[in-house]
This record gives structure tokens, C-alpha cells and sequence, in this order.
């Protein structure tokens, strides 16, 4: 945050959600994210615990994630959360705003739509993941939903292996036209694929969907696959069935919210899973753990979402605002 912490300190600046997606693209949202879990790993960063909770109007979800980043001075908070719905009134399911302040003075800094942000993030969170844990040679790419935000998790994916392929499968099966139409946007052919087949073919697996109960089974998956499991977020929400989990080696953006709103709740409950056999993606991007040990290992990602991603996505698109002339400063 080197631009805006290097300004007058008198005005916030506002970027607003119309601006991000000429500000931030898929390279800028996977290198903040990869430094920002690369930082938490060596301590260097860390999140505030997670406030989500259902508001008892419009089916609404909100809460906040937060944290502060002493490597960039990142600090500050999203606030935001999911209402099933906006999309009928032509609105974004998912919303969220990113508030900064100045960790020298506490003075906001900066308020900075997230609706686009939190999409690209948590795309940039499960490529990320496949980086540096996925099998090299993999070739074919697993798609479990397909939801606005799956369309981010696929082209995001595709930059980090040659696929050969795509193959998918949703709750509602006509809304696969939505993988199809973004798997061909990446030159890749797109299969309608069982659960079953999913776990048999593909080599790396993502699944980003809202459930409640478990859609990917332990009895589904052969052989050596990455999973990024990157629709848990909140207490009772599960898409991978517990056994599944602990057969796998697992890896996580923060094991305090892996444990309690994370994929890995439900194993941690069952008691199949502990807290000291989750392993942090920071610390394989440090070089501290080794990652994947063999092509047929099985490692699974578990995609929390945190607070520190949404800051170092925001401060990054800050400083592109002030440095393109789009961003508004109020005298605050």
C-alpha cells in the first residue's frame, strides 16, 4: 500500500465498484494473494476473527473479515455478506465493501468496492492452491457449480496447468451452459460429467457451490487429485464429505477458520481430522513444507476466505486507482 501510504494523509479515496474491473485483473489479484498467504504463514500478517450471522430479513447472511498485514500495513476490513435474492432484482447475490485505514493513525483510508474483488480473490485463493499443490501433469479440470463465481474459479485454474479438458456438474443441470460457455471462451472442450466421474477423471477438482450436505464422497475419488473445496465459509456449510477430508492431505488459507467455517469443521467435529494435521499454503509457498509429495498423493485446499485477501486485493487496487487518475478523494 505504498501509494496511498505515501499520499497527503488528509483525504480518503473511493473507488468505486464500476472502476475495479479496469483496475485489477486476474495476475494482480493471484500475486496478492499468493504474498498475502506467503505473509500470514510467517507471521508477518493475521485475521481477526470472522463476525458472520444470519440478520432474519431477506434470507440475508452478513459479517466482516478483517485483519492486519505489518509486511504492507494493510489494515482494515469487509464488510458485506449474501442475499439469495438480489439476483431477481438484477443485482450481484454476493455483496461487500472494503474499508482500509491508516495503521500509523487510524484514519480511513480508503473505501474500495469489493462485489468484483471478492470473485477475483477467491479464484486467485484456489489457483493459488493449485500452483503449488496440484499434479503437474494434470490435464483434466473437475467443475462442482456453477454459480456466478464458478466462471472465475475456471479461467483462474486454466493459467495454472495445461488442461486438456473440463468437465461439470451442478445441482441445477441447466445452468452447465454457464462452464460450457466460459470452457470454450478458454479454447477447452466441456463434458456433462456424474460425481462419480468427476472424481474418477479429473485431476484437480473445484468445488464452489453453497451447500449444506456433502456433494463429493470419499468413494468418488481415485488416484492422485488436487481439491480446492472453495464454497464452505460458515458454520454447517459442507461439500465434501468428512472422510474424504481426512483421507487427504490438507491445506488451508487459515486453520482457525478451517476448523470452525471451513471444510474441515465437519471432520474436525467427527474427530477424524485435528488442527495439527492442517497445514497452511503460506508455509509451501515459503518453502517450509514440501507440498505435494507424489503424483498420486491426494491434497485438498481448503478455501476459507479471508479477511487479509480482501485487503491486499483492495490496497492493490487503490494504488492502480490513484495511478490511472479514476480514484475520487473525499476530504474525510
Amino acid at each position: 500500500m505504498a501509494g496511498i501510504g505515501a499520499r497527503k494523509g488528509l483525504l480518503m479515496i473511493i473507488v468505486p465498484e464500476k472502476e475495479i474491473a479496469g483496475l485489477i485483473d486476474r495476475k494482480a489479484s493471484f500475486d496478492a494473494v499468493e504474498a498475502v498467504f506467503a505473509a500470514m504463514a510467517s507471521k508477518d500478517a493475521y485475521n481477526f476473527p470472522v463476525i458472520r450471522e444470519a440478520i432474519g430479513h431477506a434470507d440475508a447472511l452478513y459479517g466482516f473479515k478483517s485483519g492486519f498485514d505489518r509486511k504492507s500495513l494493510a489494515l482494515g476490513l469487509k464488510s458485506g455478506g449474501y442475499w439469495p435474492g438480489n439476483e431477481a432484482k438484477g443485482l450481484t447475490n454476493h455483496q461487500s465493501t472494503v474499508i482500509l485505514f491508516d495503521a500509523d493513525t487510524g484514519k480511513v483510508k480508503a473505501l474500495v468496492g469489493g462485489n468484483l474483488l471478492t470473485a477475483l480473490r477467491t479464484a486467485a485463493a484456489s489457483a493459488v492452491s493449485i500452483k503449488h499443490l496440484a499434479p503437474k501433469g494434470a490435464k483434466v479440470l473437475g467443475m462442482i457449480g456453477a454459480g456466478h463465481q464458478s466462471a472465475f474459479q475456471m479461467r483462474a485454474a486454466a493459467e495454472q496447468r495445461d488442461f486438456e479438458k473440463v468437465i461439470g456438474w451442478n445441482f441445477h443441470p441447466e445452468m452447465l451452459s454457464r462452464l460450457a460457455e466460459t470452457a470454450t471462451e478458454l479454447g477447452l472442450p466441456f463434458e456433462e460429467a456424474t460425481l462419480e466421474q468427476i472424481g474418477t477423471e479429473a485431476d484437480v477438482i473445484i468445488s464452489i457451490t453453497s451447500s449444506h450436505d456433502p456433494i463429493l464422497l470419499d468413494a468418488h475419488v481415485k488416484g492422485g487429485t488436487h481439491i480446492a473445496c472453495m464454497g464452505t465459509d460458515t458454520k454447517g456449510k459442507q461439500e465434501v464429505e468428512a472422510t474424504l477430508v481426512a483421507r487427504a492431505s490438507v491445506f488451508t488459507d487459515e486453520i482457525a477458520q478451517s476448523v470452525t467455517i471451513g471444510e474441515c469443521q465437519h471432520a474436525v467435529r467427527e474427530g477424524l481430522l485435528y488442527d495439527i494435521n492442517i497445514t497452511e499454503l503460506g508455509a509451501v509457498i515459503n518453502g517450509t513444507h514440501k507440498g505435494r509429495t507424489s503424483e498420486d498423493e491426494l491434497t485438498l485446499f481448503d478455501g476459507t476466505g479471508v479477511g487479509l485477501q480482501d485487503l491486499a486485493v483492495a490496497s492493490a487496487a487503490v494504488d492502480l486507482a490513484i495511478k490511472k487518475g479514476v480514484a475520487i478523494e473525499v476530504d474525510f
